[in-house]
C-alpha cells in the first residue's frame, strides 16, 4: 500500500492552519520557493502579540563567543563561530517572554536556495537541555524582556554564512524578525571539536595548521632547497568574505559544505581559472607584462581581495607556490587544517602509466615528440587533514589537495583529496587522485629505446630519482621539516618496491616490471660544492664505476638545457660526446663545466638546469641514462629595521641587496609587506648596475603589537626569487 512521509514541520503548519479559529494560531500561507511555510509577517503588534526588538549576537571580537570559538583574529564585525560547538545570543522582546504559552523558533537559511533536506533551511527549537549534536537553543538566561540563549549546531552542519531570523507566537498571533546583515552568522569547520570530521587532537599543530597566518614555502631543488616567507592572512579583512564568495561562485550545492572533502575538491578547482573562471591564471611562458610575476608575490591577502572585488574575474598570474599559498589561505580561513608541501623531483605523469618515461632512438638520441612526461625541479601543493569515512580505515589524515592545473580530474583541473597513507602503500585505487600523486612521488624514470621496426625497447630503469626532501614548515618553527618517510618507504627496501609494482597494477603499463636490467656499469653526477651561484660557471662531475672483473668501454652523450621549474625545456645550451674506457673494477670521475657566457642570456625563472647524461657500454650493450636536475644559487634580500617599533609610530626598514651578475638589472621591482605593519606596496626601483650594492628605506606604521614579519621580494627579466624577511617586535604605544 503506498504511503507518504511528511516532513514534521509541514505537518506542524497544517495542523495550525486548521485550528485558524478565535483563540488560536492564524492560518500560515506557505512560501512556494522553499520546503517550509514562512508566517505572516506583521508590521506591527497588539497588546500582548509578542515580536522582537532587537538581537546581540555577542560577536565582538574580545567576546565571549569570538574566544570560545577561536575567531577572535578575524578582521570582520559578524558573529563567526565553529560548528559542534555552542554560542550565545540575547534577544530583546516586546514583553516578557512566558515559556508556558509563548513560542519562539530561530530560522538559518544558507545559500540561495535553502532547502530543509539538505540541511540549509534549519529550524532551532527551545529545549530543556543542550545535547550539542543538533541545531538546538536553549534559554540560560531571562531578564525582563531579554531573553539569553544558548544556541548548538551539529558538527557536521554545512559551512558558511546563515541569515538569521526569529519567529515568535502567542495565540494572539505570528511575529517574524526579519534577518539584517548585521546579524548573519559565519559557520566554519572546528578542528577543536571530536566530532568535527576535521578535528586535530594536537594544540601545537591546531597553531600551526589553522590559526598561524605566516608561514615558509620551498622551491629549488633537491640538493639545494630554498624557502620564502609567505603571507596566508587567512584573518585578515576580507579574505573570509573572498573564500566563501569562491565556493558561492563555484555552483556547488551549498548542502556539500558540511564534507571537507567537497570542500577541499572545490577550492582546488576554484584556485586556478582554467575552466570555471577560477582565481589565478597560471602562466609559465616568462612574460608577465599584463599581470603580475608569479615570483613577485608574497601574500595571498591581495590575490583574494583583488578576486572579489573585480566580481571573479581571475588574477594574473600565479606558478605552483602561488597556488598553493592562496589553497592553504582558504582552507585556513574555513577552518580545515593545511599546510603546503613541497615535492622536489616531482613527476608529472601525463599518460596514466605510473612510470616517468623517456624514449630515444637508434642513436641514443631523446625523441622530444614522444618525451611528454617531465620531472620538474620542485612542485608545491597542499595537505589538509581530514578523516576519509568514504574510504577504507586508515585512509584518514594528510590528503593531497593540488590546485595547480596540471590534468584534469573528472572532467575538470583539480586534484585530491588523496589519502598520503594510500600513496605510500601503492593503494591507488582510492579516490582522488592517487595515481597521478603516487607517479609524482614515488614512479621510476624508465628509459625506452626505438628498434628498427618501429617498437621499443626498456633499456634502463632509474628507481631512486623521483620524490625527494618532500618538505614542509615545521610545526612552531622556522625551520624545515622533511615528510618523505610519509609519502614512502626507504628507497630501494622491499617495502618501496612493493608498493611500486602494487601501483603500477593500476596504470597503463600494468606489465612493466617484468624484466631485469643490466647493472655492471654505474654513473652518478654530482655537483661541486653547494653549486653554483648566478654569475658564476656551473661545475660537474660524471662518476663511473665498473662492476666487473672485465673492461668496459663507454660512449657518454651529455646535453645540458634551461629549464622551466615544471620540467619544460626551454633550449639547449651546451652538447659533448665523451668517450671512457673503465679498467676492471675501475671507479673513474670525469670533471664536466658548464661555463657562464652558455646560460647568461637565457636563463629563466628559478635560474633551472637539466643536464641529461645517456651512454650505451660497448661489450654488454648495457644503457646507461640519467638526468640531474641543478639551479643557480640567488642572493637574498637583507632587512633592517631602524628605530622602535611601537603601535601608532612610524618607523623604517633598510633593504639591502647586491647585484651579483656582471650586468645590469633592467627595471627591478621591489614589493614589500607585513601583517600588521604594512600593506602590499610594489616599487618600481629602476636599474641596478653590474655588480652594484643598493639599499631601498621604506616607511611605515606598525598597527598590531607582537611578533611581526616584514616581507620584500625582488623580481626583474634577469634575476628572479631573491626574497628576505625580518622579524620586528612590535610594542604598544
Amino acid at each position: 500500500m503506498p504511503f507518504l512521509l511528511l516532513d514534521t514541520s509541514l505537518l506542524y503548519f497544517a495542523l495550525v492552519r486548521r485550528s485558524a479559529r478565535p483563540g488560536r494560531f492564524p492560518y500560515v500561507r506557505p512560501n512556494a520557493n522553499t520546503e517550509t511555510p514562512i508566517p505572516t509577517m506583521h508590521n506591527e503588534t497588539t497588546p500582548g502579540q509578542l515580536s522582537v526588538r532587537s538581537i546581540d549576537l555577542l560577536k565582538t571580537k574580545t567576546g565571549q563567543n569570538r574566544l570560545e570559538h577561536h575567531t577572535d583574529r578575524y578582521q570582520s564585525e559578524n558573529l563567526i563561530i565553529r560548528r559542534g560547538q555552542s554560542f550565545q545570543m540575547w534577544i530583546e522582546l516586546s514583553q516578557a517572554f512566558k515559556p508556558k504559552s509563548d513560542r519562539l523558533h530561530l530560522e538559518l537559511r544558507l545559500g540561495l536556495m535553502p532547502m530543509l533536506s539538505r540541511g540549509t533551511l534549519v529550524t532551532v527549537h527551545l529545549v530543556e537541555k543542550l545535547e550539542n549534536k543538533r541545531w538546538e537553543a536553549k534559554i540560560i538566561e531571562q531578564k525582563d524582556t531579554r531573553i539569553k540563549l544558548s544556541v548548538s549546531s551539529p558538527p557536521t552542519a554545512p559551512i558558511g554564512r546563515y541569515e538569521l531570523s526569529v519567529i515568535t507566537w502567542t495565540p494572539k498571533g505570528i511575529n517574524r524578525f526579519s534577518r539584517k546583515s548585521e546579524n548573519d552568522i559565519y559557520l566554519l569547520f572546528n578542528p577543536w571539536c571530536k566530532d568535527d570530521s576535521v578535528f586535530m587532537d594536537e594544540e601545537n599543530e591546531r597553531n600551526e595548521y589553522v590559526m598561524n597566518d605566516v608561514g615558509k614555502i620551498y622551491y629549488g631543488n633537491e640538493s639545494q632547497i630554498g624557502n620564502r616567507n609567505w603571507n596566508f592572512g587567512q584573518f585578515a579583512d576580507g579574505v573570509l568574505a573572498a573564500c566563501l564568495f569562491i565556493l558561492e561562485k563555484s555552483q556547488a550545492l551549498s548542502s556539500g559544505w558540511g564534507d571537507p572533502v567537497n570542500i577541499t575538491r572545490v577550492v582546488s578547482a576554484m584556485v586556478n581559472s582554467n575552466d570555471d573562471q577560477g582565481v589565478i591564471v597560471g602562466n609559465w611562458s616568462g612574460s608577465y607584462d599584463n599581470g603580475t610575476s608569479p615570483s613577485l608575490w608574497t601574500g595571498s591577502v591581495e590575490i583574494l581581495r583583488q578576486y572579489h572585488k573585480a566580481k571573479g574575474k581571475p588574477v594574473k598570474y600565479g606558478q605552483c607556490w602561488v597556488f598553493a599559498g592562496v589553497t592553504n589561505t582558504v582552507l585556513r580561513c574555513l577552518g580545515i587544517p593545511t599546510r603546503c608541501v613541497t615535492n622536489f623531483s616531482s613527476a608529472h605523469d601525463t599518460d596514466v602509466s605510473l612510470t616517468t618515461d623517456v624514449y630515444f632512438d637508434e642513436k641514443m638520441r631523446p625523441i622530444e615528440s614522444l618525451n611528454n612526461d617531465a620531472i620538474w625541479n620542485f612542485h608545491v601543493w597542499n595537505e589538509t587533514w581530514m578523516a576519509r569515512p568514504d574510504l577504507p580505515a586508515g585512509m584518514g589524515g594528510w590528503q593531497v589537495v593540488d590546485a595547480t592545473p596540471q590534468e584534469t580530474s573528472q572532467g575538470t583541473f583539480c586534484c585530491g583529496p588523496a589519502p598520503v597513507s594510500a600513496i605510500r602503500d601503492g593503494l591507488v585505487n582510492v579516490k582522488y587522485d592517487a595515481p597521478f600523486v603516487f607517479a609524482e612521488v614515488n614512479s621510476d624514470r624508465i628509459y625506452w629505446q626505438r628498434n628498427i621496426d618501429g617498437t621499443f625497447t626498456q633499456t634502463s630503469v632509474q628507481k631512486s630519482v623521483v620524490g625527494c626532501n618532500i618538505s614542509t614548515k615545521a610545526v612552531e618553527s622556522d625551520q624545515r621539516e622533511d615528510i618523505t618517510h610519509l609519502y614512502k618507504h626507504p628507497e630501494g627496501s622491499d617495502a618501496e618496491r612493493i608498493s611500486v609494482e602494487t601501483a603500477s597494477r593500476y596504470g597503463s603499463k600494468p606489465n612493466t616490471y617484468t624484466r631485469a636490467v643490466a647493472s655492471d656499469v654505474t654513473l652518478q653526477v654530482a655537483l661541486k660544492g653547494a653549486g653554483p651561484w648566478v654569475g658564476e660557471d656551473a661545475q660537474l662531475s660524471f662518476i663511473l664505476k665498473n662492476s666487473s672483473i672485465e673492461k668496459r668501454s663507454i660512449e657518454l652523450y651529455c646535453q645540458v638545457a634551461i629549464m622551466y621549474y615544471t620540467g619544460v625545456l626551454k633550449g639547449t645550451v651546451k652538447k659533448d660526446e665523451i668517450a671512457v674506457k673503465l679498467k676492471s673494477s675501475e671507479v673513474q670521475t670525469l670533471d664536466w663545466t658548464l661555463p657562464y657566457d652558455l646560460y647568461k642570456e637565457k636563463l629563466v625563472d628559478h635560474s633551472a638546469l637539466m643536464l641529461t647524461v645517456l651512454g650505451r657500454v660497448s661489450e654488454t650493450k648495457q644503457v646507461l641514462a640519467t638526468r640531474f636536475n641543478f639551479r643557480l644559487r640567488t642572493p637574498d634580500l637583507v632587512i633592517t629595521p631602524v628605530g622602535d617599533a611601537v603601535v601608532g609610530k612610524e618607523m623604517a626598514a633598510n633593504i639591502t641587496f647586491k647585484n651579483p651578475l656582471p650586468c645590469i638589472l633592467k627595471n627591478v621591482m621591489f614589493r614589500i609587506e607585513g601583517l600588521g605593519l604594512m600593506k602590499a606596496n610594489n616599487i618600481a626601483y629602476g636599474d641596478v648596475g653590474s655588480l652594484a650594492t643598493i639599499t631601498h628605506t621604506v616607511k611605515f606604521t606598525p598597527t598590531v603589537s607582537g611578533l611581526r614579519k616584514l616581507l620584500a621580494s625582488l623580481d626583474c627579466q634577469q634575476l628572479t626569487q631573491v626574497h628576505g624577511a625580518a622579524d620586528i617586535l612590535v610594542m604598544e604605544k
